[in-house]
């Protein structure tokens, strides 16, 4: 594959990840002919078929993935080398890719937002997903960095804590435990319990609760996500462990209280992880140094304002910085 040009590899990634001439096309502002020729010469340099039609699908073959994986690759290095030279010219401007997991979109594009205000020139690219896929997305290089709970396992990563991650039980008012001033673990065997779907951090937190109590879940119901979750339970379907900073606007109008369970809250940590082998570009470590410096104080403001409206005491005062335990 001597001959392939910059432009092949582009189109065809873009036909990649859409599965589409079509679609590669509009994206590309091309006509649909002129995706076809480029792929089509690609495919001669290779001497393999990258593509293959199922009915009006596309499909890639074995080589095509390779080809596309390659493509993402090269543009991510294109990318780095524009953003480094950027860099030595003192221009304050390229790409930032970050994912979150579900859970911390409550207060992640707060943050981005303060770091847009502070950083006009960094151009946001935002994913949010539960864990299993955010870990993938790190595994691929799709993003620079992402905010998480617990970094994967799966490969070596830097994960720094920015801030504390407590998780609590939440029930609707009506709920004969809510009025309880200690609840035992065990008695939450006794009841319904709302739990995220395989993969979900939370979900992970809750089973090892439930185990180091001795406690066995007796009803489940599994929900695939927060919103449907507190929308469960405001119903009165059954009560959940859920983050403190998901539940803040439903417990400041009273549809939503935390369950004074023994051993909670049960406090994790955030963290900002990103690969050992990820070259940072600036965007990424102005990001990095801004939540070091930031990110929990930030987070906590924006449960204060919320306890505020609760009726409760807001302090004024950020929290203690979270321990790297």
């Amino acid at each position: 594959m001597k001959n392939i040009t910059l432009r092949q590899l582009k189109i065809f990634e873009a036909v990649a990840r859409h599965l589409s001439f079509s679609r590669a096309a509009e994206e590309l502002h091309l006509t649909q002919p002129a995706v076809s020729m480029q792929v089509q010469a690609l495919e001669d340099q290779a001497g393999l078929p990258l593509t293959e039609q199922a009915g009006k699908k596309v499909r890639l073959t074995a080589a095509g993935e390779e080809v596309a994986r390659q493509a993402r690759r090269i543009a991510e290095q294109l990318r780095e080398a524009s953003e480094a030279l950027a860099a030595l010219k003192g221009v304050e401007s390229g790409r930032l890719k970050i994912g979150v997991v579900s859970t911390a979109k409550y207060f992640a594009p707060s943050l981005l937002a303060e770091f847009r205000r502070r950083h006009p020139g960094v151009d946001i690219q935002l994913t949010v997903n539960n864990r299993g896929a955010i870990v993938r997305h790190l595994a691929e290089n799709d993003i620079d960095l992402a905010i998480m709970g617990t970094p994967p396992s799966e490969f070596e990563t830097v994960a720094k804590v920015f801030a504390d991650h407590p998780l609590v039980f939440i029930a609707a008012p009506d709920h004969p435990l809510a009025q309880k001033r200690r609840i035992e673990p065990r008695q939450l065997g006794e009841e319904t319990l709302l739990i995220r779907e395989q993969g979900s951090g939370t979900r992970g937190a809750l089973e090892r609760f439930l185990a180091e109590h001795g406690v066995t879940a007796g009803a489940t119901m599994e929900l695939g996500s927060n919103e449907t979750i507190k929308q469960a339970v405001m119903a009165g379907l059954g009560i959940s462990f859920i983050s403190e900073h998901t539940i803040g606007l439903e417990r400041s109008v009273g549809k939503i209280v935390r369950l004074n369970v023994a051993g909670t809250p049960l406090n994790r940590q955030w963290r900002l992880v990103y690969r050992t082998d990820k070259r940072l570009m600036p965007a990424a470590t102005a990001y990095v140094d801004f939540m070091d410096k930031e990110g929990s104080r930030l987070i906590w403001e924006r449960i204060g304002q919320l306890d505020g409206a609760n009726g409760r005491a807001a302090s004024k005062e950020p929290r203690p910085r979270p321990s790297e335990a």
